[in-house]
């Protein structure tokens, strides 16, 4: 048990690790992704979800949109409107992610054996390896900070009425639709554990399904980092393998030339080969990039359009009720906004690194090999929002600009 748990931690940070940690989380959403791992899955994880789910389904849907658009119009009190409906529209999220994780779950798999097998296919240099795992180090504790804040937030969410003095629920400005009067036994009681099990699904979704997309493009990052120093480092390498071949041949007594055309003969072979397999873990990141793109962008397209409509509501509600739900949903934002930025900086290195290789000194065909690379690195590999905005610092900057002046536009209105 011990040996499981330890390797959710950053001593163990290769890709099948790290894939195995986010599938193990994700079983217990009856969703399962990776192909290593066949076994049924455990009934009780079938219970967990439904029971979650209706939960959710019950208190932040079917509870909010009576609340807001009923009980709120007959009592007018606008403020309660607008933190329960930004809570309802925050939550949804993970269903969201998760209802696209059901609909592609067989074009999820072959993605991720698609990462498992490239990642079996590395170069086989060491500082190769060294730089992935630096870098995969890197997304893994990306990814758990993350996991930590979204789980951590709702672990605070539920605890703040427990440790509060008298009876309290999350929001007690919430009306659970058929527990009137609220805090009255045993209305409380149930509508304190209907709500915590909305809360666990509201966190528990998003903050797995996400670290699934972290481990994966921060794969790709992590691998356009490392390969970026491999170009650098080509030339050199190439000269380094000619002084090898040149050692091992007089420890074998053989005749050895050193004539130029021979020499650069032996150089060109080694970067032609190392060339073709650089080539190869490119293209294999550009698909599996495009494909993940085509899965989720969705997906992110109605989440940002969720947390941008959820965050202002938040704000109109007033930051003094709902200072603990915009980490939630600020952290979701930042988050997609990183990973993508990250990956076109990686690409951005990557592109440098090709130009920046020496390709002077190589032969014709090489030359032609080095050129054609730099025109697939110039196309930069990227996320976005339903194809319509890239995932970037920019489109952060502007969703936040965006969610102020929206803000500040409807609370004129209503003051």
């Amino acid at each position: 048990m011990w040996d499981k748990l330890r390797k959710f931690g950053l001593q163990y940070c290769d890709l099948p690790t790290m894939l195995w940690n986010v599938c193990f989380m994700l079983r217990a959403l009856t969703v399962s992704v990776d192909s290593r791992n066949p076994a049924r899955i455990p009934i009780i994880f079938y219970i967990f979800t439904t029971v979650i789910s209706a939960c959710y389904f019950y208190v932040y849907l079917v509870s909010m949109v009576w609340f807001v658009f009923w009980k709120c119009r007959e009592t007018g009190d606008v403020i309660a409107a607008m933190i329960v409906f930004s809570l309802g529209i925050s939550s949804e999220i993970g269903p969201c992610k998760l209802f696209y994780m059901f609909m592609y779950e067989k074009v999820i798999k072959n993605i991720v054996d698609g990462y498992l097998a490239c990642d079996a296919q590395t170069l086989k240099s060491d500082r190769f390896r060294q730089n992935l795992l630096k870098g995969l180090r890197v997304v893994k504790k990306r990814g758990l900070i993350f996991w930590m804040v979204i789980i951590g937030n709702g672990t605070i969410y539920i605890m703040k009425p427990i440790v509060t003095p008298g009876r309290h629920i999350m929001e007690d400005l919430f009306i659970i639709y058929g527990l009137e009067p609220m805090f009255e036994s045993p209305n409380y009681e149930i509508g304190f554990l209907l709500t915590a099990g909305g809360v666990i699904c509201t966190c528990y979704l998003p903050a797995n399904i996400t670290a699934l997309l972290t481990v994966l493009i921060g794969y790709t990052e992590a691998t356009m980092l490392a390969l970026s120093e491999e170009l650098v480092h080509l030339w050199s390498d190439a000269q380094e393998h000619y002084n090898k071949y040149l050692l091992e041949a007089e420890a074998d007594n053989a005749l050895v030339t050193s004539n130029d055309d021979i020499k650069n003969q032996i150089i060109n072979k080694y970067i032609k080969q190392k060339l073709e397999e650089i080539v190869k873990i490119h293209t294999t990141n550009i698909n599996l990039i495009q494909q993940i793109e085509h899965v989720f962008r969705g997906a992110i397209a109605v989440e940002f359009l969720l947390l941008i409509t959820g965050l202002i509501s938040e704000l109109l509600g007033g930051l003094e009720n709902t200072y603990i739900e915009m980490p939630f949903a600020l952290m979701q934002v930042a988050m997609d906004c990183l990973t993508g930025q990250r990956m076109m900086d990686a690409c951005d290195k990557f592109e440098n690194s090709v130009y920046d290789c020496k390709w002077e000194n190589f032969n014709v065909a090489n030359m032609r090999t080095v050129l054609l690379m730099l025109q697939n690195a110039q196309k930069t590999m990227v996320l976005s929002a339903g194809g319509m905005t890239q995932l970037s610092f920019t489109c952060l900057m502007t969703v936040i600009r965006s969610i102020y002046s929206a803000y500040t536009t409807l609370r004129s209105m209503m003051a």
